[in-house]
């Protein structure tokens, strides 16, 4: 290679690098960034209203080759037990950080769900179609909220807006597992928001 060209790419790949480090380095827990923003943090109304004496237990960042997806954020009521998150109410919020399809979001959470238990495909195409239907394509700072109380509908919303109710238990115990179950596919996201030891 060209001496000039391989100084470029040394030069483009530092910078590339230094960029992802300081992304990740802004969303450490305990940063001045996540202080600020933990104090600063409200339950949204749609979520205040269901869940009782409702809290934020903990929050992390979904990321992409370093680069952040969305932040989630894991509210419920003083009694939640992570072991048993289905016999409780709570509130799942995703803000993203980026443009994503709705129907993209739809197709990646059925292949999640499929990680923990037998799903048959006309199942599975059932409840991607609903998810289709509940995600709209998102842009950076929308939220996507999805509400599970025991025995009820799962419920979501778009940036507070009711878009879609899905009224099937095992649904709901698999789609939430997707961050919340033992078998999800990011160990790390799941304990920074469930706490240590879960």
């Amino acid at each position: 290679m060209h001496a000039a060209g391989s100084w470029w790419l040394r030069v483009s790949v530092v910078a590339l690098l230094s960029f992802v480090a300081q992304v990740s380095a802004s969303d450490k827990p305990g940063s001045g960034n996540d202080a600020a923003a933990q104090v600063a943090l409200r339950a949204p109304s749609e979520v205040a209203a269901v869940v009782s004496g409702v809290r934020l237990l903990g929050r992390g960042t979904m990321r992409f080759f370093g680069l952040p997806v969305y932040e989630a954020r894991l509210w419920t009521g003083a009694d939640f037990a992570a072991g048993r998150y289905e016999g409780h109410a709570f509130a799942l919020e995703l803000q993203y950080a980026r443009k994503l399809d709705g129907a993209a979001i739809a197709q990646r959470s059925i292949a999640e769900m499929r990680r923990s238990a037998s799903v048959d495909d006309g199942q599975a195409q059932a409840w991607q179609a609903a998810m289709a239907q509940a995600f709209p394509d998102v842009v950076p700072g929308d939220r996507l909220t999805g509400i599970h109380v025991p025995g009820e509908a799962t419920r979501f919303f778009h940036n507070g807006r009711p878009t879609l109710a899905v009224a099937d238990q095992l649904f709901a115990r698999l789609f939430f597992g997707i961050w919340l179950a033992a078998t999800t596919s990011e160990p790390g996201l799941r304990r920074q928001l469930l706490g240590p030891g879960s």
